[in-house]
């Protein structure tokens, strides 16, 4: 298989480390290589796929609007468009929407947003936004700029000006936002993810949140992989008592069909106007058709609840296992059903041991394994993972 790919992907740019494995089928909690080989897949996609490989309700609502109409750009009523942005304004305390393709695109959208409102509404002509070290935003320009992470930085210099970054969880940090008449915004992670799996601190949100209101900065949460339920509650603000200005979301909102979307307030939105941004593709009949399909799915499955309890069963056994191995596994962070585990080890080797029993999990950095098991798993598949992970830590 390994030779017969890579003559497959000999055209491709090679800006991915693959795994060695040929992805044919998925369903449920499960996926299959071209060998028939079967593996429990706690990445979701990368917290994507959290209904689970080919949702049934989603595969019939995608399935209907495949024969009636797939694109039609927006210069035009698109009414799934709508109902999406209804769904999501009426869960959330958001007023408006702007659709896009993806969370780096959904979070340039911020930026530009941010930036405008500085502009147009504030005075301020050369804006900053800041943002906080270890974070990860996205891979373009602008996103990897707003990333404050040497390696995704590296060798794409000149970087965007107007960034300035902070250290993440730093509570005398903050002065700086008091001071500085020219912040037009920040964006941060309220559980980084590709950073480490780090949640942050509610003191270090509320003073955050304080500062933001009292000096006009807009309060932006990139919530791209921690939202759409994957930390208990649909989106992870909740959970920290305040209400943002803007949020992006992508990953899990259309059941891994690309679409991406930023919500924001109705103040923060005026920043926006006909013709300051757009996409082609963004908001597409498809992708918000998926996406509506997906909400209403959580509605009618109770799927907040399920992950609820599924990440404090998954979060314990965990800790059962942090206390059996504890000179490989240094701590269990995370929320829901976003993990982490901090090792003592490479966790890169961690990986490759549980796949070579058939178990699929990612690494969040050198010493970090992040665990993404779908929302809709079950207790018997927690276990099997569980019994898997022991085995693989034994094996290390």
């Amino acid at each position: 298989m390994l030779d017969s790919q890579t003559s497959l992907l000999s055209s491709v740019m090679p800006t991915y480390k693959r795994f060695p494995i040929e992805m044919k089928k998925g369903k449920g909690s499960y996926v299959w290589d071209a060998d028939g080989t079967k593996y429990l897949d706690f990445t979701s996609g990368i917290a994507t796929c959290n209904l689970g490989h080919v949702p049934d309700s989603v595969k019939e609502a995608v399935s209907e609007q495949l024969e009636n109409l797939w694109h039609c750009s927006n210069l035009y009523y698109i009414p799934s468009q709508e109902k999406l942005a209804q769904l999501l304004t009426g869960k959330t305390c958001f007023d408006q929407v702007f659709f896009c393709n993806s969370g780096a695109e959904a979070n340039e959208a911020a930026i530009k947003l941010a930036r405008r409102y500085a502009n147009k509404i504030k005075g301020i002509k050369d804006p900053t936004i800041v943002t906080f070290t270890h974070s990860f935003h996205g891979r373009t320009l602008g996103t990897l700029t707003a990333t404050a992470q040497k390696k995704i930085q590296d060798g794409f210099s000149p970087l965007m000006p107007g960034f300035t970054y902070l250290p993440y969880n730093d509570l005398d940090a903050l002065s700086y936002l008091a001071h500085n008449s020219h912040c037009a915004g920040v964006l941060l992670e309220l559980v980084q993810g590709e950073g480490g799996v780090i949640p942050a601190d509610q003191d270090w949100v509320n003073e955050l949140h304080r500062i933001c209101k009292e000096n006009d900065i807009l309060f932006m949460v990139d919530e791209v992989q921690s939202g759409v339920g994957r930390t208990g509650t649909l989106y992870a603000y909740e959970q920290y008592g305040i209400e943002p200005d803007v949020l992006t979301s992508a990953k899990g909102l259309g059941s891994g069909f690309p679409i991406g979307a930023m919500l924001a307030k109705s103040a923060a939105a005026k920043g926006f106007e006909p013709g300051s941004h757009g996409s082609t593709f963004g908001g597409n009949p498809l992708a918000t058709t998926a996406g509506v399909a997906t909400l209403e799915t959580f509605d009618k499955e109770d799927i907040l609840s399920k992950s609820n309890e599924n990440g404090k069963y998954l979060s314990e056994q965990l800790s059962g296992l942090k206390d059996k191995y504890k000179k490989l596994i240094v701590s269990v962070r995370g929320k829901g059903l976003l993990l982490g585990l901090e090792t003592a080890i490479p966790a890169a080797d961690v990986v490759t041991k549980m796949r070579e029993n058939h178990v699929l999990i990612l690494t969040a950095g050198e010493k970090v394994v992040r665990i993404l098991p779908p929302l809709t798993t079950n207790k018997e598949e927690i276990d099997a993972f569980i019994q898997t992970m022991d085995l693989a830590l034994s094996q290390l």
